[in-house]
């Protein structure tokens, strides 16, 4: 059984609402969701904020965090996890932040991936993932798949809490 089918039936099962905040990926995660049969009953919505001002606009970002630390930043993923979970009214989400490439720079080179994960009644977890110069599509598969294991483990742990 695939990642994603088990992340399907285990949400389904435990009747949780799942949402995405995807900047590099595009909305590769969303999509990943949704082709399985079924997914209608645990995906709410994806938000694609792939600009800083869809950040701001659409998941609530601030505009100082953005300056402060870049888009690709755990504090930025915080906010836009954050925010999804509060707009779409889930009980899960996960954000998404980095350089797919090509390029990058010194202090933020190309593979750098954060992401976020909030959960309705727990602190909010955020992990910066160096995925290296694997290229723009390899990088953002690489996000896509790690989120889904991110979402499926937090999942499983609310599985084991009830």
């Amino acid at each position: 059984m695939s990642l994603t089918k088990q992340l399907v039936d285990i949400a389904s099962n435990k009747r949780l609402k799942l949402t995405t905040a995807e900047s590099c990926t595009g909305g590769m995660v969303s999509a990943a969701i949704t082709d399985i049969p079924g997914s209608s009953n645990v995906f709410e919505r994806g938000f694609v904020t792939y600009s800083n001002a869809a950040k701001i606009d659409l998941l609530g970002v601030s505009a100082d965090t953005l300056e402060e630390h870049g888009a690709v930043s755990e504090q930025v993923a915080d906010e836009m996890a954050k925010g999804a979970l509060r707009l779409a009214n889930a009980s899960l989400a996960v954000s998404i932040t980095g350089i797919a490439g090509p390029g990058g720079s010194q202090f933020k080179p190309e593979g750098r991936v954060c992401f976020g994960l909030a959960m309705s009644g727990r602190n909010i977890r955020c992990e910066t993932v160096e995925f290296g110069a694997l290229g723009r599509q390899n990088v953002r598969q690489h996000a896509t798949d790690h989120a889904l294991t991110l979402l499926l483990a937090a999942v499983d742990e609310a599985s084991a809490a009830d």
